[in-house]
């Protein structure tokens, strides 16, 4: 009987994707490793991660299987690689000068583990992949024995790539710090929270919507589901009014009273108004069951319903 895969989370930057590979062949690896896998752009170093409970089939195909755990020559071998992407990089934003190549931008350089190819990243306004075969070949001239590649980056990877101080003031921005993937982000997620839609409110050092306005939306959702909305009738301690104001991490609103004045409650504080006026409409239509008269329904109704309130009041 086949025993279980082993699968491996392994990672080939320090914050970078999580990619899943079949360990089974090395069953004896452990969380920090690094190891030789073989990939789409050759033969890469990574470090395992985590340990993969339970794994589910891949949605297709298999995992790929790692080769080897690497060796202390193979670490300093990535790490020679590692010291040439630099100039790598200088190079080609050189010679795309020599060539008049415009509207790119040439973000970072990377050497597969063994240095058999070279992927050269860069970005453009439109976000495209463009013909850059007259730059290839003169970079292929420079590093003969090396498969050169361009591969085009979005303007969240880019910002992922440089680093820097992020939009809101903190020194490392968050996709350089920790976020290993990127998740997609709206204009509903800002106005759930109630953030400001001003575009230096909402956007990122990258020109697009921020990572952080992802944080708390689930829990906002989530919060005002139990809270009543904008512009909704609720009858409170101090009477009715209408919501002009929701705080949902509070759990409370703000009511404009119909009295006058403005006042904040809680949410176990508040009756829905829509409910108690349908009661009241139901408790003064005809009776059914006294079609004969004497129907005494409405005035119990109404007895138990200011009972109701009064209960309400003294938990209050």
């Amino acid at each position: 009987m086949e025993s279980n895969p082993f699968i491996v989370g392994i990672r080939f930057q320090k914050v970078g994707k999580l990619y899943h590979f079949d360990a089974s062949a090395n069953r004896d690896l452990v969380t920090g490793d690094f190891v030789i896998v073989e990939t789409s752009r050759g033969k890469q170093l990574g470090q395992i991660i985590q340990i993969v409970q339970n794994p589910q089939p891949p949605p297709e195909g298999s995992w790929k299987t790692i080769q080897r755990k690497a060796s202390p020559q193979d670490l300093v071998l990535r790490q020679t690689w590692q010291q040439k992407e630099l100039e790598v990089t200088i190079t080609c934003r050189a010679k795309a000068a020599e060539l008049h190549v415009k509207d790119v931008k040439f973000v970072t350089s990377e050497f597969s583990f063994d240095g058999s190819r070279l992927s050269i990243f860069y970005s453009n306004e439109a976000g495209e992949k463009m013909e850059l075969k007259d730059l290839r070949r003169v970079m292929q001239r420079i590093y003969p024995q090396t498969q050169v590649e361009f591969h085009v980056l979005g303007p969240r990877d880019v910002a992922k790539v440089l680093g820097g101080m992020g939009a809101c003031g903190l020194e490392n921005r968050c996709c350089s710090a920790f976020l290993t993937e990127f998740s997609p982000i709206s204009i509903k997620m800002a106005k759930e929270q109630g953030i400001s839609l001003t575009p230096t409110e909402i956007t990122g050092m990258c020109g697009r919507l921020r990572c952080c306005l992802v944080y708390e939306y689930e829990q906002y959702v989530e919060a005002r589901k139990q809270l009543p909305k904008r512009g909704k009738r609720v009858v409170t301690p101090m009477g009715e009014g209408k919501v002009n104001d929701v705080f949902p991490l509070k759990g409370s609103v703000m009511v404009e009273l119909d009295k006058g004045g403005y006042s904040e409650f809680m949410r176990h504080e508040l009756q829905p108004w829509d409910e108690l006026e349908a009661l009241k409409q139901k408790s003064e239509a005809p009776c059914s069951k006294h079609a004969d008269g004497g129907c005494d329904c409405a005035r119990k109704d109404s007895e138990n319903r200011d009972k109701g309130k009064k209960r309400h009041r003294d938990r209050s």
